[in-house]
Protein backbone atom coordinates (compact mmCIF):
# COMPACT_ATOMS: atom_id res chain seq x y z
CA UNK A 1 0.00 0.00 0.00
CA UNK A 2 1.70 3.23 -0.99
CA UNK A 3 1.20 6.42 0.59
CA UNK A 4 -1.31 8.11 -0.94
CA UNK A 5 -3.45 4.90 -0.48
CA UNK A 6 -3.16 5.32 3.12
CA UNK A 7 -4.09 8.31 2.83
CA UNK A 8 -7.47 7.93 0.93
CA UNK A 9 -8.19 4.45 2.92
CA UNK A 10 -7.48 7.08 6.53
CA UNK A 11 -10.18 8.34 8.81
CA UNK A 12 -11.18 12.16 8.26
CA UNK A 13 -9.21 13.10 11.95
CA UNK A 14 -6.14 11.02 10.21
CA UNK A 15 -6.46 12.88 6.53
CA UNK A 16 -6.65 16.30 8.69
CA UNK A 17 -3.67 15.20 10.71
CA UNK A 18 -1.73 14.37 7.43
CA UNK A 19 -2.43 17.24 5.58
CA UNK A 20 -1.50 19.90 8.03
CA UNK A 21 2.08 17.97 8.69
CA UNK A 22 2.18 17.97 4.74
CA UNK A 23 1.58 21.76 4.77
CA UNK A 24 3.64 22.32 7.94
CA UNK A 25 6.62 20.13 6.27
CA UNK A 26 6.36 22.34 2.48
CA UNK A 27 6.53 25.72 4.46
CA UNK A 28 9.75 24.17 6.17
CA UNK A 29 11.68 23.33 3.37
CA UNK A 30 10.30 26.85 1.62
CA UNK A 31 11.76 28.43 4.71
CA UNK A 32 15.24 26.19 4.17
CA UNK A 33 15.14 27.53 0.47
CA UNK A 34 14.71 30.84 1.05
CA UNK A 35 17.65 31.32 4.13
CA UNK A 36 20.08 29.42 2.19
CA UNK A 37 19.67 31.62 -1.00
CA UNK A 38 20.14 34.73 1.19
CA UNK A 39 22.74 33.49 3.62
CA UNK A 40 24.56 32.61 0.15
CA UNK A 41 23.88 35.97 -0.90
CA UNK A 42 25.01 37.72 1.67
CA UNK A 43 28.28 36.34 1.83
CA UNK A 44 28.88 36.66 -1.79
CA UNK A 45 27.57 40.08 -1.77
CA UNK A 46 29.82 40.87 1.50
CA UNK A 47 32.88 39.50 -0.46
CA UNK A 48 32.60 42.12 -3.29
CA UNK A 49 31.40 44.82 -1.28
CA UNK A 50 34.15 45.13 1.36
CA UNK A 51 37.07 45.70 -1.38
CA UNK A 52 35.33 48.48 -2.97
CA UNK A 53 34.27 49.82 0.54
CA UNK A 54 37.60 49.87 2.04
CA UNK A 55 39.58 51.68 -0.88
CA UNK A 56 36.69 54.23 -1.35
CA UNK A 57 36.77 55.00 2.62
CA UNK A 58 41.14 54.74 2.16
CA UNK A 59 40.94 56.96 -0.51
CA UNK A 60 38.30 59.93 1.42
CA UNK A 61 36.01 59.10 -0.97
CA UNK A 62 32.57 59.37 0.72
CA UNK A 63 30.42 59.39 -1.63
CA UNK A 64 31.96 56.52 -3.74
CA UNK A 65 31.61 54.23 -0.01
CA UNK A 66 28.31 55.08 0.29
CA UNK A 67 27.14 54.10 -3.37
CA UNK A 68 28.86 51.04 -2.84
CA UNK A 69 27.09 50.15 0.12
CA UNK A 70 23.58 51.01 -1.46
CA UNK A 71 24.66 48.82 -4.38
CA UNK A 72 25.13 45.41 -2.44
CA UNK A 73 21.78 45.72 -1.19
CA UNK A 74 22.00 41.79 0.16
CA UNK A 75 25.47 42.09 1.72
CA UNK A 76 24.74 42.24 5.82
CA UNK A 77 27.64 44.01 5.92
CA UNK A 78 26.92 46.52 3.53
CA UNK A 79 23.53 47.05 5.29
CA UNK A 80 25.34 48.04 8.57
CA UNK A 81 27.96 50.49 6.97
CA UNK A 82 25.30 52.18 5.36
CA UNK A 83 23.59 52.82 8.19
CA UNK A 84 27.00 54.38 10.14
CA UNK A 85 28.06 56.41 6.56
CA UNK A 86 24.25 57.88 6.72
CA UNK A 87 24.55 58.65 10.39
CA UNK A 88 28.28 60.42 9.85
CA UNK A 89 27.03 62.51 6.61
CA UNK A 90 24.04 63.73 8.56
CA UNK A 91 25.51 64.68 12.07
CA UNK A 92 29.25 65.74 10.76
CA UNK A 93 27.69 69.71 10.43
CA UNK A 94 26.04 69.16 13.63
CA UNK A 95 28.29 67.32 15.71
CA UNK A 96 31.69 69.58 16.33
CA UNK A 97 33.04 67.33 18.58
CA UNK A 98 34.61 63.94 16.78
CA UNK A 99 34.06 61.49 19.84
CA UNK A 100 30.36 63.01 19.66
CA UNK A 101 30.26 62.32 16.45
CA UNK A 102 31.99 58.78 16.54
CA UNK A 103 29.63 57.82 19.71
CA UNK A 104 26.65 58.43 17.12
CA UNK A 105 28.19 56.84 13.98
CA UNK A 106 28.77 53.92 16.44
CA UNK A 107 25.03 53.94 17.83
CA UNK A 108 23.72 54.03 14.15
CA UNK A 109 25.96 50.80 13.63
CA UNK A 110 24.71 49.09 16.63
CA UNK A 111 20.74 49.80 16.12
CA UNK A 112 21.69 48.49 12.52
CA UNK A 113 23.56 45.33 13.32
CA UNK A 114 20.35 44.54 15.42
CA UNK A 115 17.87 45.61 12.91
CA UNK A 116 19.76 43.34 10.44
CA UNK A 117 20.10 40.27 12.55
CA UNK A 118 16.21 40.29 13.55
CA UNK A 119 15.79 40.24 9.54
CA UNK A 120 17.62 37.14 8.96
CA UNK A 121 16.46 35.52 11.98
CA UNK A 122 12.73 36.26 10.22
CA UNK A 123 11.15 32.42 9.10
CA UNK A 124 13.45 30.27 11.60
CA UNK A 125 10.94 30.76 14.54
CA UNK A 126 8.23 29.18 12.05
CA UNK A 127 11.15 26.42 12.20
CA UNK A 128 11.78 26.26 15.69
CA UNK A 129 7.47 25.69 16.04
CA UNK A 130 7.54 23.06 12.93
CA UNK A 131 10.06 21.13 15.15
CA UNK A 132 8.88 21.20 18.48
CA UNK A 133 5.09 20.95 17.11
CA UNK A 134 4.97 18.13 14.41
CA UNK A 135 5.78 15.28 16.46
CA UNK A 136 3.18 16.05 19.12
CA UNK A 137 0.30 16.49 15.96
CA UNK A 138 2.02 12.91 14.64
CA UNK A 139 1.47 11.08 18.04
CA UNK A 140 -2.33 13.12 18.07
CA UNK A 141 -3.01 11.36 14.81
CA UNK A 142 -1.29 8.26 15.92
CA UNK A 143 -3.49 7.99 19.35
CA UNK A 144 -6.73 8.78 16.94
CA UNK A 145 -5.66 5.55 14.92
CA UNK A 146 -5.07 3.17 17.28
CA UNK A 147 -8.83 4.38 19.15
CA UNK A 148 -10.43 3.80 16.02
CA UNK A 149 -8.83 0.55 15.92
CA UNK A 150 -10.12 -0.36 19.45
CA UNK A 151 -13.44 0.66 18.49
CA UNK A 152 -13.55 -1.58 15.66
CA UNK A 153 -12.61 -4.07 18.12
CA UNK A 154 -15.58 -3.16 20.40
CA UNK A 155 -17.83 -3.26 17.81
CA UNK A 156 -17.26 -6.74 16.44
CA UNK A 157 -19.20 -9.31 17.80
CA UNK A 158 -16.79 -11.25 19.58
CA UNK A 159 -13.26 -9.80 20.43
CA UNK A 160 -11.82 -13.09 18.77
CA UNK A 161 -13.76 -12.12 15.17
CA UNK A 162 -11.45 -9.02 14.94
CA UNK A 163 -8.11 -10.07 12.49
CA UNK A 164 -5.68 -7.88 11.35
CA UNK A 165 -8.02 -6.97 8.36
CA UNK A 166 -10.20 -5.23 10.84
CA UNK A 167 -7.60 -3.14 12.78
CA UNK A 168 -4.87 -3.07 10.93
CA UNK A 169 -5.83 0.23 8.09
CA UNK A 170 -6.13 2.24 11.67
CA UNK A 171 -2.63 1.15 13.30
CA UNK A 172 -0.92 1.76 9.74
CA UNK A 173 -2.80 5.25 10.14
CA UNK A 174 -1.51 5.66 13.14
CA UNK A 175 1.94 4.98 12.33
CA UNK A 176 2.05 6.41 9.29
CA UNK A 177 0.89 9.54 11.08
CA UNK A 178 3.75 9.25 13.51
CA UNK A 179 6.31 9.07 10.59
CA UNK A 180 5.05 12.33 8.93
CA UNK A 181 5.29 14.08 12.19
CA UNK A 182 8.94 12.57 12.27
CA UNK A 183 9.59 13.63 8.73
CA UNK A 184 8.60 17.15 9.37
CA UNK A 185 10.57 17.21 12.44
CA UNK A 186 13.63 16.12 11.98
CA UNK A 187 15.01 19.04 9.12
CA UNK A 188 13.22 21.84 10.61
CA UNK A 189 15.10 21.21 13.90
CA UNK A 190 18.07 20.87 12.24
CA UNK A 191 18.07 23.53 9.73
CA UNK A 192 17.00 25.50 12.87
CA UNK A 193 20.40 24.78 14.85
CA UNK A 194 22.56 25.51 11.23
CA UNK A 195 21.02 28.32 10.67
CA UNK A 196 21.31 29.87 13.88
CA UNK A 197 25.23 29.06 14.22
CA UNK A 198 25.10 30.82 10.36
CA UNK A 199 23.59 34.00 11.32
CA UNK A 200 25.95 33.76 15.04
CA UNK A 201 28.70 34.04 12.30
CA UNK A 202 27.02 36.79 10.25
CA UNK A 203 26.43 39.10 13.64
CA UNK A 204 29.78 38.43 14.53
CA UNK A 205 31.46 39.51 10.83
CA UNK A 206 28.69 42.52 11.14
CA UNK A 207 29.93 43.25 14.41
CA UNK A 208 33.88 43.11 13.76
CA UNK A 209 33.17 44.97 10.42
CA UNK A 210 31.85 47.80 12.46
CA UNK A 211 34.45 48.16 14.72
CA UNK A 212 36.59 48.06 11.90
CA UNK A 213 34.69 50.89 10.03
CA UNK A 214 34.80 53.16 12.98
CA UNK A 215 38.91 52.99 13.52
CA UNK A 216 38.94 53.68 9.51
CA UNK A 217 36.36 56.97 10.60
CA UNK A 218 38.47 58.17 13.27
CA UNK A 219 41.86 58.03 10.81
CA UNK A 220 40.65 59.46 7.62
CA UNK A 221 37.50 61.47 8.52
CA UNK A 222 38.11 63.12 12.06
CA UNK A 223 42.34 64.14 11.81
Amino acid sequence: MNPLEMFLQASWVGKVVIIILTILSVYSIAVMIDKFRSYKAARDESLKFLPVFVKNLKDNNFSGALDAARKFKKSHIAKVVSAGLIEYDNDKAELADSHDLVSAVGRALDRAVSLTSAEMKKGTGGLATIASAAPFIGLFGTVVGILFAFLDIADSKEASAASIKTVGPHIAEALFATAIGLVAAIPAVMAFNYFMRRIKVLRSEMETFSQDYLNIIKRHFLR
